[in-house]
């Protein structure tokens, strides 16, 4: 389980595009400042609009597409397959801090998850925790690595943000039976808050 951890070489990239997602936080090697962002159950938009003067998101896409290969057990597929997907981009006072990745298998129904397609540069995180049918399962984290493909699109998205590895996290949040998988990589701008 540890190996998965170690710095990236010439035969590691195929391996760490899978992210090895654990239940606690310490195995992921975090700095200690960042364990209460990545631990936190609340809103993390709520937190974020809290320390800042200007929240905003920033979509950058929303469609569906195949499901990453280390997602698609956690939301009931036999095997990736598509699903909606939504990408966005959490900024306070212009910069990045959390880029998020929401996924809902195609069986989910306009009535299961009513606001998911109308959301445009609305936060998601505000609609999942002022509505009383949602519950959070557990939290579940991982240190991604460059190879990994949603560090290649948060790479396109802020070009200039060069680190090799981000911590991560993920839960899965259900409504009416129906489940949706939000990923939230933490950008380096986080520890500035």
């Amino acid at each position: 389980m540890r190996d998965s951890y170690l710095p990236l070489s010439v035969s590691e990239p195929r391996r760490l595009a899978i992210a090895h997602w654990v239940d606690h936080v310490n195995t992921i090697e975090t700095r200690p400042e960042m364990q209460d962002w990545l631990c936190n159950r609340d809103s993390l938009t709520a937190r974020l609009v809290a320390r800042c003067d200007q929240f905003r998101v920033q979509r950058l896409s929303q469609h569906q597409t195949r499901c990453l290969h280390d997602e698609y057990t956690n939301i009931g597929l036999a095997r990736p397959a598509k699903v909606r997907q939504r990408e966005v981009l959490l900024k306070c006072d212009g910069v990045p801090m959390i880029y998020g990745h929401t996924v809902v298998p195609l069986n989910a129904t306009a009535n299961q998850w009513p606001l998911f397609h109308a959301l445009g540069e609305r936060s998601l995180g505000s609609t999942l925790f002022n509505d009383p049918l949602v519950e959070r399962g557990a939290l579940s984290y991982a240190r991604l690595h460059t190879s990994h493909p949603l560090i290649q699109r948060i790479k396109r998205a802020v070009p200039d943000m060069h680190a090799r590895t981000l911590p991560a996290r993920r839960s899965l949040f259900w409504r009416k039976g129906a489940c949706l998988l939000v990923t939230e990589v933490f950008l380096p701008g986080i520890v500035n808050l």
